[in-house]
């Protein structure tokens, strides 16, 4: 599967008054790396591929962590982003950030390939497409 890695630089506002990274900071990071890995895998970026392949986006509906070692205000850390597993119209994503070359901590999401349901406003699990599928491996 595509690996997708970005540089982050822990900014003074992901930390919490002991000066280390919020953990919820994390998921956040996790987040905008997961739109990265498909704006990479696709061409475009999430408000294009929104469009192009008729989408609401790709929500989470799990997640988990694993922290390792603490991440600081001034550190620049890379995240590897990769897909695990597709599957009808749900997938997982591993997340990998190292500190300086050292894993520090591991992050795992389930999200789903949603549409609008017109019918009620709601979003629906739909199918990811096979061209998705293929730029993703």
């Amino acid at each position: 599967m595509l690996v997708n890695s970005r540089i982050i630089r822990i900014e003074w506002g992901d930390c919490d008054p002991a000066g280390i990274v919020y953990y919820p900071r994390y998921f956040a990071f996790f987040s905008e790396c997961t739109a990265a890995l498909f704006e990479r895998a696709l061409g475009m970026s999430k408000h294009e591929y929104l469009k192009a392949y008729d989408i609401a986006g790709h929500p989470l509906v799990s997640t988990q962590s694993r922290f390792i070692i603490p991440t600081r205000f001034g550190d620049d850390v890379k995240i590897d982003t990769t897909i695990t597993e597709l599957r009808r119209s749900s997938f997982d994503v591993s997340h990998r950030l190292f500190k300086q070359g050292t894993l520090a901590v591991e992050g795992l999401e389930t999200r789903v390939w949603v549409r609008a349901d017109a019918a009620n406003g709601r979003m629906k699990g739909a199918p990811i497409l096979q061209d998705v599928i293929e730029r993703l491996s």
